[in-house]
């Protein structure tokens, strides 16, 4: 699509989504505050966005990031090949009681960035060579990230979008997203409402993930790589396993088969490590025969596409995040500016 194009979707968008700056109903919280008096509802933002970290990014999907090998020149200066032009917003609309990214989740550790700063960042990141825009806990923050690209479209982006979304929204919202966002990445965390409620204080999780994935997977249904393997656009859906939870991972999967399809892409997530206030049931890593399990259960119903993620019961070192660093994730047990 054009960048004219995305423009007017994005101006629609806007005008239909205005109300939600003096009562905000984005998600399913529906906190009703006006945040453009900067009143703060669940999510703790008000009318501009607050940006953790923007940077290239390679523990993503390959589709998304690319190449992550990284190799030293013969000056042994390190040496790395795209990756994802990511962009961590601080706040969340879920805030689960695990989050491995807590401090921006629950901390909101992150400074104001203007709509013409935010822009900038993502126009920084092309020219550094990124694949996409990647926007992390997008939610809660919409209409800023709107006006924002609109700002970065009328001078010059052409990346896909990616929407990496924690999977609490409404599809009435997503609705208002078709033709803008590229590449839908959320996560579908629980199907339990016992589970949802227990773990992320939202017993109504599925209520809203599933109608939202639908939406999704309505505007995406396939995912689309280009010559190089790099995803232009479709839906990834992804699903952390958690320890003791092997039920309801099998019951996310059965219905990501029967009412999306089993040609849509999945990514099996086993990087799980008790964070922040994980409750005493959760205060264990997933074991690998659980993993397996869940691994075997998508098998069994015949999923085409899905990234699985072994690995990092070998090392998870990398996948874990320190925000209050500069380059918050330690690459091959090295950090290096991005």
């Amino acid at each position: 699509m054009t960048p004219t194009r995305k423009i007017k979707k994005i101006d629609s968008a806007l005008a239909k989504l205005a109300e939600h700056e003096v009562s905000c109903r984005l998600c399913p919280r529906e906190c009703r505050v006006n945040r453009s008096r900067e009143e703060k509802g669940f999510c703790q933002s008000g009318s501009q966005a607050s940006v953790s970290h923007a940077l290239l990014h390679y523990g993503e999907e390959p589709v998304l990031s690319g190449c992550r090998d990284i190799t030293e020149d013969k000056k042994g200066e390190i040496q790395r090949r795209a990756g994802s032009g990511t962009i961590f917003f601080a706040g969340c609309n879920l805030k689960c009681s695990f989050c491995q990214n807590y401090q921006l989740s629950w901390l909101n550790q992150g400074q104001a960035a203007s709509d013409g700063e935010l822009a900038r960042m993502m126009l920084d990141l092309e020219g550094r060579g990124a694949l996409n825009i990647n926007l992390v806990s997008p939610s809660h923050l919409l209409l800023p990230i709107l006006r924002a690209l609109r700002i970065a479209y009328a001078q010059g982006l052409s990346l896909p979008l990616v929407y990496n979304a924690n999977g609490y929204e409404k599809a009435e919202i997503i609705m208002n997203l078709d033709e803008i966002i590229d590449i839908y990445l959320p996560d579908l965390k629980y199907f339990s409402a016992e589970v949802s409620g227990r773990f992320s204080g939202a017993s109504d999780y599925f209520k809203h993930a599933g109608p939202a994935l639908k939406e999704m997977s309505l505007q995406k249904p396939a995912l689309i790589l280009d010559k190089a393997g790099i995803a232009r656009e479709g839906l990834i859906v992804r699903h952390l396993v958690l320890p003791g939870q092997t039920t309801d991972s099998f019951a996310v999967l059965e219905w990501l088969a029967a009412e999306l399809s089993t040609h849509t892409c999945i990514s099996l997530m086993s990087q799980f490590s008790p964070c922040y206030r994980a409750p005493a049931e959760l205060q264990r890593p997933l074991r690998p025969d659980e993993y397996q399990n869940v691994l075997t259960k998508a098998q069994e119903l015949q999923f085409e596409n899905m990234f699985v993620q072994p690995e990092a019961f070998r090392s998870e070192e990398h996948l874990m995040p320190d925000f209050s660093l500069v380059v918050p994730f330690d690459w091959r047990g090295k950090r290096e500016d991005s």
